[in-house]
């Protein structure tokens, strides 16, 4: 390290009495070659294996704007922009942005587990593997009124929602499961298929409707509470109150013509299967020893 002595640094005089040698050899005044700007600067320099790091916080209000929106839009627009200027900088996210990206991760994680452990638990009593799926089908369309509902409330999406949505997934299927159920034990009795989903239908549609209503209008208090206390857990219920509502309605209306829909599927295959044991084959002819067939 090259400097001056001590005495010479010792105070902000000493800078504009300074001398600059230009390429020529020529000393001149520092401040007629730069301008001197005070400025508030760092109160300590850290460094993370040995590089020179600044981190960079921020608070943002969730009623004007998402936090998650505000990391993404910084992430595409700036940060592209600032390594194009400075090749050498690197960036990493700390903090409130970096959980968000690993709870999403887990929540991910936990969500295929539990699709994983649904689809078991309902394959291994129905015994079945194509009426589990057809079951779990509700489970997109209760997302979907989770996202409405954070829409109507005005709600940002955040890592409670996301676990209000995860346990949905095993609210949802409930009603599924009781209306596949009666229309299996009916064709099991020998009533006909179809006349037995038309007919569990009528009878399950008030029970499913009931118990769907009573757990949005017991989460509606949640919803309706304006206490911070209670702030947090308002996007958990959202997801969980308008996602039952809508999954339920789809439910009393898709479920009936998907099992028809599988059972078609089903008869077809098995026609497919006969017609393919039915096919003739060639018979093979024995060759004598004199060449002439038998």
């Amino acid at each position: 390290m090259v400097r001056y002595p001590e005495l010479d640094r010792s105070s902000l005089a000493t800078l504009r009495r300074m001398y600059i040698r230009t390429p020529a050899g020529d000393e001149v005044p520092f401040s007629s070659v730069a301008e001197i700007r005070l400025r508030a600067g760092l109160p300590e320099i850290q460094r993370i294996n040995g590089a020179r790091a600044v981190t960079v916080t921020a608070r943002s209000d969730p009623n004007i704007v998402e936090p998650d929106r505000v990391v993404r839009e910084t992430q595409a627009r700036f940060m592209p922009q600032l390594l194009a200027r400075y090749p050498s900088l690197d960036y990493e996210l700390y903090g409130g942005s970096q959980e968000s990206v690993d709870t999403f991760r887990e929540l991910v994680t936990g969500l295929l587990a539990s699709l994983l452990a649904i689809y078991v638990l309902l394959a291994v009593p129905l015994r079945s593997y194509l009426q589990p799926i057809m079951i779990m089908g509700v489970i997109p369309f209760g997302f979907i009124g989770a996202i409405l509902g954070h829409m109507v409330l005005d709600l940002a999406l955040s890592s409670l929602s996301l676990f209000g949505i995860i346990a949905l997934t095993g609210v949802v299927v409930n009603d599924s499961l009781i209306l596949v159920n009666f229309v299996n034990k009916s064709v099991s009795a020998g009533m006909e298929r179809k006349k037995a989903v038309l007919e569990v239908s009528s009878t399950r549609f008030r029970p499913i409707l009931l118990t769907s209503l009573t757990t949005f209008f017991g989460l509606l208090p949640i919803l309706s509470e304006t206490s911070a206390q209670a702030q947090y857990i308002i996007p958990m219920a959202t997801s969980l109150a308008f996602g039952i509502v809508v999954a339920t309605t789809i439910t009393l209306i898709l479920l009936p013509c998907l099992y028809l829909i599988l059972e078609d599927m089903k008869k077809a295959m098995m026609r497919w299967r006969q017609r393919s044991r039915n096919v003739a084959l060639p018979e093979s002819r024995d060759v004598g020893a004199d060449g002439v067939r038998a």
